[in-house]
């Protein structure tokens, strides 16, 4: 392998590829569904402030990581922990949280390019969620096609295939979110919905809320797995990282925010429950649009945009397995990008099959693979890998404070102040411990 790492092109480039990792199926399928399960509006609001406090604290350490170390998570700690320390343990469990990561996402990515496939040949009178889901052949068809197109396009290089992809698909991804936005404002349930999605309820606000919203702040920011930290070694010194920090949440915010501006006004216009769960997405709107004045070229662009949004995070999620592996094997990107395909393909399976063949049952009733891998991810790994980052560049006994504020503060650009230690010292550990435990003794089991 070349010892020279590869470069970004541009800030832009960084900014959108970052933001591209952060904005994906957690945003505009995940946060949506969350929203209408915990309530509308308290949710937000919770989720706004985990962003806040426990989100932007979180990327900027894990940027300053990968920055400082120049490497992937596998190794990263190895070169910045003390001699004889095992900080670099956690780096494996990284690797690990996006492959688990890959396992559903790929499925859920397939489920977006078939429902934009049938939109666009306009055969979707017979589409149904629990029809798609049960179905493996249209299951592993969808799988593969998500996997060897995100490698494919990794395998031209960072800079011809990933940046130049990802900001083509982001640029386009915004321009689809408002222009569906605002005519979801035009519908005539549009402000009872957007009450529901904005004005909070406090009463409906409790432990399980404050729980979901902080993993679900975690999880559309790809942050406690590495996924951040590999584009902080992407790039230089020229920037200070809490700006560029940001910039990534602020434009990820956006991106949750018109996607709830989307589907609530829809949800209350055709009378569609907005707790329905995961399958809110895929039956409420593909409803919508069988029953409005042109709704097959909507759905189209709808389900287009769902595919980009996807796509963004599979490609920089896939990027950084990539670059794990490379690290420990030496292979070329190309020997990479066909090894880690047929690897993920594998185990999307689990997922892919796990409505059909692979019957599998982890927790209560009616949870299959995709809750078993989201389970690893987003109520483990996403949290604990945030609490470790927090304790190795915030104490002695890692990094260090000193350590992680000069990396992160050097170059132009918004500074992480003095006033602000406390916060990423105690508020995110005791934090995420806290509501770790919490969402542990609170899971449903059985």
């Amino acid at each position: 392998m070349n010892n020279q790492r590869e470069r970004l092109g541009s800030r832009l480039g960084f900014i959108l590829l970052s933001a591209g990792c952060a904005i994906g199926c957690g945003n505009v399928w995940k946060f949506p569904w969350m929203t209408g399960q915990f309530g509308g509006g308290g949710f937000v609001l919770v989720y706004v402030l985990c962003l806040i406090l426990l989100g932007l604290p979180s990327m900027i350490m894990e940027f300053a990581m990968g920055r400082a170390s120049q490497a992937s998570p596998v190794r990263m700690y190895q070169k910045l922990e003390k001699p004889g320390n095992k900080w670099h343990i956690h780096g494996y469990f990284a690797l690990l949280g996006n492959i688990a990561l890959m396992a559903f996402y790929t499925v859920v990515t397939g489920w977006m390019i078939y429902y934009f496939v049938r939109f666009l040949i306009g055969k979707t009178a017979d589409m149904g969620f629990v029809g798609m889901i049960t179905n493996p052949g249209v299951n592993v068809l969808y799988l593969a096609i998500a996997v060897v197109l995100g490698f494919l396009i990794l395998s031209f290089g960072l800079q011809k295939g990933l940046e130049r992809v990802t900001k083509y698909m982001m640029t386009a991804l915004f321009i689809l979110m408002i222009a569906l936005a605002i005519h979801s404002a035009t519908l005539k349930g549009a402000g009872e919905g957007i009450r529901f999605y904005l004005v909070p309820d406090f009463s409906k606000i409790n432990g399980k809320v404050v729980v979901g919203a902080m993993n679900q702040a975690f999880f559309t920011l790809s942050i406690g797995i590495g996924s951040m930290a590999i584009f902080g070694s992407y790039i230089g010194k020229d920037r200070s990282l809490m700006g560029e920090s940001v910039s990534i949440i602020a434009l990820d915010t956006f991106v949750a925010i018109m996607a709830g501006f989307i589907m609530f006004p829809a949800c209350f216009t055709y009378g569609i429950e907005v707790n329905a769960g995961p399958s809110l997405l895929f039956d409420t709107m593909a409803t919508v649009f069988n029953n409005m004045t042109g709704g097959r070229i909507w759905g189209t662009l709808f389900f287009l945009f769902m595919v980009f949004a996807a796509f963004s995070t599979e490609l920089a999620v896939f990027e950084n397995i990539l670059a794990c592996v490379r690290e420990l094997t030496g292979w070329s990107r190309k020997k990479g990008c066909l090894i880690c395909g047929i690897g993920i393909f594998i185990l999307g399976l689990t997922t892919a099959l796990g409505y059909s063949v692979f019957h599998f049952q982890p927790f209560k009733e009616g949870t299959a693979w995709l809750d078993f891998w989201d389970f690893i991810v987003s109520t483990n790994l996403l949290p604990i890998g945030a609490l470790i980052f927090s304790l190795f560049c915030c104490y002695k006994i890692g990094w260090g404070w000193d350590q992680f504020i000069a990396e992160a503060n050097a170059g132009k650009g918004m500074k992480v102040k003095n006033w602000m230690k406390p916060i990423f010292k105690y508020v995110v550990p005791i934090c995420v411990l806290g509501l770790y435990i919490y969402g542990l003794a609170t899971f449903g089991w059985k």
